[in-house]
């Protein structure tokens, strides 16, 4: 089967579920091989995010990803129907941290695929098909993948006191997910939305965007769409949640009172099977392009590192972050000729001006901070510094090894120990002070 993406640029408005914010989110095509890529288009240097299971951050009644202090809640309706029709390449542009939630279900999602087109491409699509039983289970919940040569999905929907408990299964393929799954609404229990609202969630949540269950009645602006509407809108969210495995998926699912947090944990074993039948030597004759390494949080490559911070050609001074913690990071940059700086400081005798050194601290301890407090939309601005000491020159050629640590942080006032050395020996150090600001106040 070959690989699908949409012939035009499409588009849609709506309000996000748990922000309450105004969305204004577009689909384009995409080549072979570039997979479904979110764009930031609301924060500095438009940051991408490639869903994965290992960038799950959050699964409060959503799935949340995270890249970098780039962040997207409820991914998992947008996920459900590009899984659900068919769609490998796609380029999102969203401008805020959250898909509109529409109507609660991925019916809309679909009306936009259809109008956008989709069109096969060259490339084949890979597939990674359960050969052996894969299992986990999660309090009250449990899931089973199992060899299928397809996606089958057969899931029981209950509540704790069984009034709604429903069962379906369904072969998934475009047709079906089309027809019998995507116009399934999200749904909760009216017990649970005064907890809800106290976790800051559903503060876009109302009855045009999700169906209520109070005892044994159902309050909603319009009838069932399916009599078992609860149960096809699980299948909705599992189609979505396994997304994050990133390869199709060939499997039959049993789920039994399935969740966000116990669909990310079987995603999560799958992407162990995965990652172990690579490594296997068992590869597909037609693989798709080169996957890059994970990244870790105690790693950030410059693609990471551009990510986080808003500074840009010729201003960054971080190449990469090798070591990083709760509270300290170790970070490089490497100095050479090319550095703009060196043009006139000085001529015939090139050294590393010593703010220069001092930005480097503060860009390291600024990635630090916003990593650590997961600080969406904000930026963290350099404000002092104090004990500032240079000991030696740092020329062309040299590999500056910055260290920083956060000594306090209270509030949106942050304060760091920050040391440069070169070849073991200190060549700059200072305390600093950072205030935490939102982007809309800088810009």
């Amino acid at each position: 089967m070959k690989q699908r993406t949409l012939l035009r640029e499409v588009s849609i408005k709506g309000n996000a579920l748990h922000t309450g914010d105004a969305v204004h989110m577009t689909f384009k095509p995409a080549p072979a091989n570039h997979g479904i890529v979110f764009k930031r288009m609301d924060l500095h240097g438009h940051p991408e995010l490639k869903p994965r299971v290992d960038q799950v951050t959050d699964l409060v009644r959503a799935t949340t990803i995270q890249v970098g202090h780039a962040k997207l809640h409820t991914v998992e309706h947008v996920l459900s129907a590009l899984s659900g029709c068919g769609i490998d390449n796609l380029l999102i542009e969203i401008d805020a941290s959250e898909p509109p939630i529409l109507d609660g279900s991925a019916r809309e999602f679909v009306k936009l695929i259809q109008q956008g087109e989709p069109v096969e491409q060259d490339a084949d699509r890979e597939y990674f098909a359960v050969t052996e039983t894969v299992s986990i289970s999660r309090g009250n919940s449990s899931i089973i993948a199992l060899p299928f040569d397809g996606l089958k999905i057969t899931c029981t929907s209950a509540d704790d006191r069984g009034i709604h408990t429903q069962h379906l299964s369904l072969v998934i393929d475009p047709d079906s997910y089309i027809t019998q799954v995507a116009a399934a609404r999200t749904f909760t229990i009216y017990e649970d939305i005064e907890e809800l609202i106290k976790l800051g969630k559903i503060k876009g949540g109302s009855l045009d965007c999700a169906v209520v269950i109070k005892g044994d009645k159902i309050i909603s602006k319009e009838p069932l769409r399916f009599a078992d509407e609860f149960v096809r809108h699980k299948i909705l969210d599992i189609i979505g949640d396994i997304v994050l495995l990133g390869i199709p998926l060939k499997a039959h699912i049993v789920a039994t009172r399935p969740g966000h947090a116990a669909n990310a944990e079987l995603t999560k074993a799958l992407f162990e099977k995965y990652e172990a039948w690579k490594k296997g030597g068992k590869k597909p004759a037609k693989p798709a392009t080169p996957r890059a390494e994970i990244a870790t949080e105690s790693s950030l490559d410059i693609r990471r590192i551009l990510d986080t911070v808003p500074h840009r050609y010729p201003f960054v001074m971080i190449d990469r972050v090798v070591e990083l913690g709760e509270d300290t990071l170790t970070a490089i940059k490497n100095v050479t000729i090319n550095e703009p700086f060196f043009q006139g400081h000085y001529p015939g005798n090139p050294v590393m001006p010593g703010v220069m050194q001092l930005e480097a601290m503060a860009q390291a301890a600024g990635i630090l901070l916003l990593r650590r407090a997961s600080i969406e939309g904000k930026t963290a601005l350099f404000m002092s510094c104090d004990k500032v000491k240079w000991r030696k020159p740092v020329r062309p050629g040299d590999q500056l090894n910055i260290k920083v640590k956060l000594t306090r942080v209270r509030g949106t006032v942050a304060c760091a120990e920050a040391e440069c050395t070169v070849g073991g020996q200190a060549v700059s150090s200072a305390d600093l002070m950072f205030a935490v600001v939102n982007n809309a106040d800088v810009d």
